[in-house]
């Protein structure tokens, strides 16, 4: 960009003013605020949805005052924050914070429920929380996230209020994990891997007891057998397979019968409440 040469000086001596902090800085509106103004403005704003002012007023409350009664609850509100922003990285270090730092203070129970929800929704894309879609076949690393922290939730924590949502959702997410092993089994299966078929789907028999893809392990479970030419253990599986199937034991989960999904997505409104 052309700049005549009498204005040469003028842009060096700004630039270096402006280089060396000489030039006047914006001010600091919140500079002098209280403790309980700092978190009465980041609550409102955290109320109103500028989640990154909130974020930016509960840390500015955070470094003035780190010993006030403030400043605990501000740690777990920045967590919340983020959470709302959908950051989820910055989310769980805000949480993985707040159990460092107060490991054994109640407010943990609703930190590893918030840790919960991250991994819980991290697996799901956009569209997959507004539209029905099989999560099962995504990667489950997420999922057995979410499901170790609901489980520690529920294990250290079993009176909170957050208790019964979490045990709910670790319902859920078991079978989305079995769901998982049935994809990964019938992978193998299309592929005449017979073997790693049986070994897969006797996984879910075994660890993913009363999920609906019990059935399914063992249906695969007796297709392999009967490739390899395993003719007892194919006829246990079938035995087996018939004899749940006389009691009723499998929980069949109909198309039309919405009734565990719809309890799910209706504790899913907690997410962002």
């Amino acid at each position: 960009m052309f700049m005549p040469k009498i204005l040469w000086p003028f842009f060096i001596v700004a630039f270096l003013l402006g280089g060396c902090g000489l030039l006047p800085k914006q001010a600091d509106k919140t500079a002098g605020w209280s403790a309980q103004k700092l978190y009465t403005e980041a609550t409102e704003s955290l109320q109103g949805g500028n989640y990154q002012r909130a974020i930016e007023y509960y840390q500015k409350l955070e470094s003035r005052y780190p010993f006030g009664k403030y400043a605990l609850q501000s740690q777990l509100n920045i967590a919340y924050a983020y959470y709302r922003a959908d950051e989820p990285d910055s989310t769980l270090a805000a949480v993985e914070r707040f159990m460092k730092l107060h490991p054994d203070h109640p407010a943990v129970a609703y930190a590893l429920y918030l840790k919960g929800l991250v991994n819980f929704t991290r697996n799901m894309g956009f569209f997959s929380r507004f539209l029905p879609t099989d999560n099962s076949q995504r990667d489950p690393g997420s999922t057995t996230d979410a499901y170790n922290d609901f489980a520690e939730l529920v294990r250290r924590f079993p009176d909170t209020e957050y208790a019964q949502d979490a045990k709910l959702r670790m319902l859920y997410l078991r079978n989305q994990l079995a769901r998982h092993e049935i994809h990964v089994a019938r992978y193998y299966l299309d592929r005449g891997a017979w073997l790693a078929a049986a070994n897969r789907a006797q996984y879910v028999v075994q660890n993913y007891q009363y999920t609906p893809s019990v059935k399914d392990g063992l249906t695969i479970m007796i297709i392999a057998y009967e490739k390899m030419g395993m003719e007892e253990l194919y006829q246990d599986a079938l035995r087996v397979l018939a004899l749940n199937e006389q009691k009723g034991n499998f929980p069949e989960l109909q198309e039309g019968d919405k009734t565990l999904t719809e309890r799910i997505w209706e504790y899913l409104e907690l997410d962002k409440g």
